[in-house]
């Protein structure tokens, strides 16, 4: 009997393993339009897709994440200017997406703009702290993706979006985490509605990963302005023993960050261009280690492992 199921085992594996390796003809005639290309996950993507053979558009924030883009790539690659958090910009960025792809359609788009400040213990932030956080990983997100859909559902395409671990476990306060949740939320239900255009949607969970997101300095800046903005009452409570541990702890994320950015562009890579990608794709062992199966742990266990790694307000009861 035991023989049975693992041949049946055996099997089942060796068959996924040949699904996941089937590619997408005619790749080099396919567009595929990437946000935040200035650094980071978004500046090796594009690179590495370029390389690829694909037909990259690349949105840079600024003239010069874009000009330094276009000297590393062929000449196949494009780039255009787009602040997501503008509706004119994006406006523009479609209409420019339009005139490249003419009647083929866009093959892939990939989300993938995001910052994470500012990132703060919840009572110390403002509304418009939250909003800055919504405005570019979220609505800007959910703006881009309605504004270039119909291209995509013409090119039966795939939409690639880039979440977090922090969209399945919140670690920290502010919105970074709630805008991941609304990332996978959006992806979830989108996935589903356009199933029946044969659009396919994909979510990148990366864990921590050496980008400008994890940048110990600028985080620590950002606690460091939140702190200075708060109430005496909200100071009273967390004491300055309080703010010194969270800097201490900012100061260390770079030792834990993945410096192989190629675990998360692999993981958009094949939702782009295998035949049957996956609805979600884990990068990192953090990820699939720690907060994967953390993610799937009764609420109970998971406060307390949160709470035996976080430094305790002055006030704590």
């Amino acid at each position: 009997m035991w023989l049975y199921l693992a041949a049946l085992v055996g099997l089942y594996y060796l068959l996924h393993w040949y699904r996941e390796r089937q590619v997408v003809s005619d790749l080099r005639d396919k567009y595929v339009f990437i946000t935040g290309c200035d650094s980071g996950f978004g500046n090796l993507l594009a690179r590495q897709l370029d390389l690829r053979g694909l037909r990259v558009l690349a949105a840079c924030l600024t003239e010069k994440g874009a000009e330094q883009l276009r000297d590393q790539t062929s000449d196949r690659l494009e780039t255009v200017i787009l602040d997501v958090t503008k509706t004119e910009s994006i406006s523009a960025a479609t209409e420019w997406v339009k005139e490249c792809v003419g009647d083929g359609g866009l093959w892939g788009l990939v989300n993938n703009a995001g910052i994470s400040i500012p990132s703060a213990p919840n009572e110390w932030l403002t509304k418009q702290d939250f909003m800055k956080i919504l405005d570019v990983n979220l609505l800007g997100l959910i703006e881009v993706t309605l504004s270039l859909l119909p291209l995509v559902r013409k090119a039966r395409g795939r939409v690639v979006n880039i979440s977090s671990i922090m969209g399945r476990v919140s670690l920290l306060g502010g919105s970074y985490c709630i805008s991941k949740y609304g990332v996978e939320a959006f992806s979830d239900s989108l996935r589903r509605e356009l199933s029946y255009s044969g659009v396919k949607v994909a979510v990148i969970e990366p864990g921590f990963f050496n980008t400008g997101v994890t940048n110990s300095e600028k985080i620590s800046g950002a606690i460091q302005e939140a702190w200075d903005q708060a109430s005496p009452e909200v100071k009273e409570i967390y004491g300055e023993k309080f703010l010194a541990s969270v800097k201490k702890s900012v100061k260390k994320l770079k030792s834990t960050c993945c410096n192989n950015l190629y675990l998360v562009t692999n993981c958009v890579e094949h939702a782009l261009t295998a035949c049957h990608p996956r609805t979600r794709y884990s990068s990192g062992w953090d990820a699939k280690l720690l907060y994967l199966p953390m993610s799937y742990m009764p609420t109970l266990l998971v406060d307390a492992m949160i709470y035996w790694m976080s430094q305790r307000p002055i006030k704590a009861l």
